[in-house]
């Protein structure tokens, strides 16, 4: 059997005994550990609420009280019975969130390792005033004369003096308004890394199955799964092939995606969530490498993914999707205004509703589309 994670090598989660413990914690290794959270949460000087609240000053915090966040009422229910976020209390939820507090919104499936607990709790706690540990220091900053903005634009030669705003020299058609300045081509550059399905676009570098499992479980696996199986309603991104003409298909990287190139530019673009455009572009290739071999799509572990060999990649429900031919339809060839009265004879009709059309989420989560295919 592969030394490679496939399904059948779940780990179970432990329940631990929430007596409180003395820690030998380590608040650096707890930072690493914290990447796990980093999607939904911060912490740190000029941390905002993101998925899930701000964790400064967790550590003593009443459950469901930070104050800006809008939480499940399962959660400040909780609060209000009594919950305050101790190390005993993170410990418990840490392991099965959903255990502590039945009906939270966390969708994070939990840490399953006792010194990741810990640490997690120790890197917390050097933002938490109340654990008694010490804040990070934020730089002093001496206070500024109320008169000081005043002295400086009176300092300031006439020619610098700020200008009023202009308004368009002409109006319609070629108005310039004398806002902003061109773009640079370093800026141009940060912005233009699309990449096409023929390669076009792709950055030098490279990367292994092997390389990308270990970044996939560091960025990706606390919201898609060990295995791209998904957490709660986060997006699954592996399995799901033959399943297209089903009732409800499993649309996947490996059932329903076209190409590698989307693949790609999604992830490099803005992955991981909440902490997009991270990742190297070696990472990049090595994570699109490890969605391969989770989709059965490469089989080597030690196969290598890059500039050279990424067009040849394939992927099977490419031929499903079709070229849009829409320019070629009378009213674009001829330039002819498009029919917007009674183009189609008899009366309207409904031909589908949206939940079937994968439009509208149902309860369970599971999407309603038989089709298979799309249009490039």
């Amino acid at each position: 059997m592969s030394k490679f994670r496939k399904p059948l090598l779940l780990t179970a989660g432990v329940l631990l005994s929430w007596a409180p413990t003395a820690f030998a914690s380590d608040a650096e290794a707890g930072k690493k550990v914290f990447s796990k959270c980093a999607a939904c949460h911060a912490v740190g000087e000029n941390a905002k609420h993101k998925v899930g609240p701000v964790l400064n000053d967790v550590i003593g915090r009443k459950a469901g009280t930070a104050e800006g966040y809008k939480y499940s009422p399962a959660m400040m229910k909780a609060g209000e019975g009594g919950l305050v976020w101790d190390e005993e209390a993170l410990q418990a939820y840490l392991t099965k969130p959903k255990d502590v507090v039945k009906g939270t919104k966390m969708t994070f499936a939990g840490l399953t390792k006792e010194d990741d607990l810990e640490n997690v709790i120790a890197y917390l706690e050097t933002f938490s005033a109340a654990s008694g540990e010490t804040k990070p220091k934020e730089e002093s900053k001496a206070p500024e004369s109320p008169a000081a903005p005043q002295q400086s634009a009176e300092a300031k030669p006439a020619g610098e003096q700020p200008q009023p705003a202009t308004t368009a020299e002409t109006v319609g058609a070629g108005a310039h308004f004398k806002l902003g300045r061109v773009a640079t081509a370093d800026e141009i550059a940060a912005w233009d890394i699309d990449v096409r399905p023929d390669g076009l676009g792709l950055p030098e570098g490279r990367g292994t199955v092997s390389q990308g499992m270990a970044i996939y479980d560091e960025n990706c696996a606390s919201c898609h799964g060990d295995f791209g199986e998904a957490v709660g309603r986060r997006p699954v991104l592996a399995g799901g092939q033959g399943t297209l003409q089903a009732d409800r298909p499993e649309k996947t990287i490996g059932s329903y995606w076209p190409y590698l190139s989307t693949v790609f530019d999604y992830v490099r673009r803005a992955m991981p969530f909440g902490n997009a455009r991270s990742l190297s572009d070696d990472d990049v290739y090595a994570l699109t490498a490890y969605l391969l071999f989770l989709n059965d799509e490469v089989s080597d572990e030690n196969f290598e993914l890059s500039k050279e060999n990424f067009a040849s990649i394939r992927l099977p429900n490419e031929d499903n999707f079709i070229a849009d031919d829409r320019l070629q339809e009378p009213h674009y060839v001829n330039k002819a205004e498009p029919c917007m009265t009674n183009c189609v004879p008899g009366p309207a009709a409904i031909k589908m509703h949206a939940a079937v059309f994968d439009v509208t989420p149902e309860d369970s989560g599971e999407d309603d589309q038989p089709s298979g295919g799309g249009i490039d």
